[in-house]
């Protein structure tokens, strides 16, 4: 589930797999498009290497905006999956409190 929590900061929560990340992916695209965002990632109890195209594609959409999405609160099996494929660059976790 993606919710917006204030102005420039959303949660994404729940599984995030094939399934849910096809709803999320316009979205949370449109919402890293219109100003810089911080996305915490705490409440996401599972992931595969979906959640990693949502990030990516969401990554995009807030460069070719001109803005930034940083991200937090990345679960260690999320992070996992990051290293796997080799995307730490490409998805920098920041600070880790949300």
């Amino acid at each position: 589930m993606l919710r917006e929590i204030a102005p420039g900061q959303a949660a994404l929560s729940g599984p995030l797999d094939m399934a849910s990340c096809a709803e999320l992916a316009r979205p949370l695209a449109q919402l890293a498009a219109k100003g810089p965002l911080r996305l915490d990632l705490a409440a996401v109890d599972a992931a595969d290497s979906a959640a990693l195209a949502l990030l990516l594609e969401a990554k995009r959409a807030a460069d070719r905006a001109g803005h930034r999405l940083s991200l937090c609160g990345m679960p260690a099996g999320l992070r996992s999956l990051q290293a796997l494929y080799s995307m730490t660059d490409l998805l920098p976790a920041g600070d880790e409190n949300a």
